[in-house]
């Protein structure tokens, strides 16, 4: 891997920081960047892989493009996306406990 892709690659991948909970420090990243020609018969396929472990939970997204960038801006989104859902969904979980509990404060 050239120093320019890595840095792309870090720079890319520190962007999703902001979207990850409190517990930053449990925070691991694993990219693995790549070309694959197995089930093409001409050119260059490129592939971008991200195992993100946040503390027990993980996120996992792939991508592949006929340009190394743009596989790389792919699987960024898609962690992204992931990102965002699954702290929807936490959000939603904490309102509809809280809105059970209020419920059975009124009776």
């Amino acid at each position: 891997m050239t120093p320019a892709i890595r840095e792309y690659v870090e720079k890319r991948v520190s962007s999703l920081e902001k979207f990850i909970p409190d517990n930053k420090d449990l925070l691991l990243a694993e990219v693995e960047v790549g070309t694959t020609t197995n089930h093409h018969k001409t050119g260059d396929i490129f592939r971008a892989e991200l195992n993100l472990s946040t503390g027990g939970k993980n996120i996992y997204a792939e991508a592949e493009k006929d340009d190394l960038y743009s596989a790389i801006d792919e699987m960024r989104d898609i962690a992204e996306r992931e990102c965002v859902s699954r702290k929807g969904k936490r959000e939603t979980l904490a309102k509809r406990g809280a809105s059970q509990i209020k419920k059975m404060l009124r009776w």
